[in-house]
């Protein structure tokens, strides 16, 4: 089954709507961004909120360098890193990372190893949840690595199951499709969960 990720999330009601919810990842964004978090905050809110073991925190970086990734996973405990722009070296690196690229007619995947490739709509910096979907159909899913990759831009409630049927991705990733005049809405997480669970992933052979 597709696995969903709630991306931009700042407040212990909305990590424990997400949590309640049935997602698989929360995302907190390092990166300069209306949803930004410090690591004090980050570490803060992952405090508060009791994560389940069935659920994996995200940290989102752009640019970062490896001690910073280093740093804020010893100080906050975040499972996985979502890198945007620049990658640093990555070698024995002790978490898994997602690679942000970004979708293009001209896409060609990153030759670099990462763990994950998040596939997400162009923009010229980010500042992420921007509630733009790109053009699917510029894209050959086909040409993806179903078992890696992780699919966000413009993504809500109202289109995610057709985004599943077209990319068949490992997770769904959505930050200002579940949000109301910039801030998290539970019911909005509640029903984007719920669209994606009861679309089972159907894997490309």
């Amino acid at each position: 089954m597709t696995k969903v990720k709630i991306c931009g999330l700042s407040t212990v009601e909305a990590l424990t709507c997400a949590i309640q919810a049935g997602a698989d990842y929360l995302g907190l964004v390092f990166a300069e961004s209306p949803r930004q978090v410090t690591i004090e905050q980050a570490s803060h809110l992952l405090q508060q909120v009791p994560i389940p073991k069935t659920v994996q925190t995200v940290g989102v970086f752009v640019s970062p360098t490896r001690h910073q990734l280093l740093e804020t996973q010893r100080l906050t405990g975040i499972d996985l890193v979502q890198i945007h722009g620049e990658l640093p070296a990555l070698q024995d690196l002790p978490f898994p990372v997602i690679h942000a690229q970004a979708a293009t007619q001209t896409l060609k995947l990153d030759p670099i190893e990462t763990d994950y490739i998040l596939l997400d709509a162009p923009a010229t910096s980010y500042q992420g949840g921007n509630g733009r979907p790109f053009d699917w159909s510029s894209i050959d899913p086909t040409t993806l690595p179903a078992q890696k990759l992780w699919l966000a831009g413009g993504l809500n409630a109202n289109n995610v199951q057709r985004a599943i049927h077209y990319f068949h991705p490992f997770v769904v990733d959505v930050s200002s499709g579940v949000e109301t005049n910039g801030q998290k809405d539970c019911q909005k997480i509640q029903a984007f969960c719920q669209k994606v669970k009861e679309n089972p992933y159907v894997s490309r052979t």
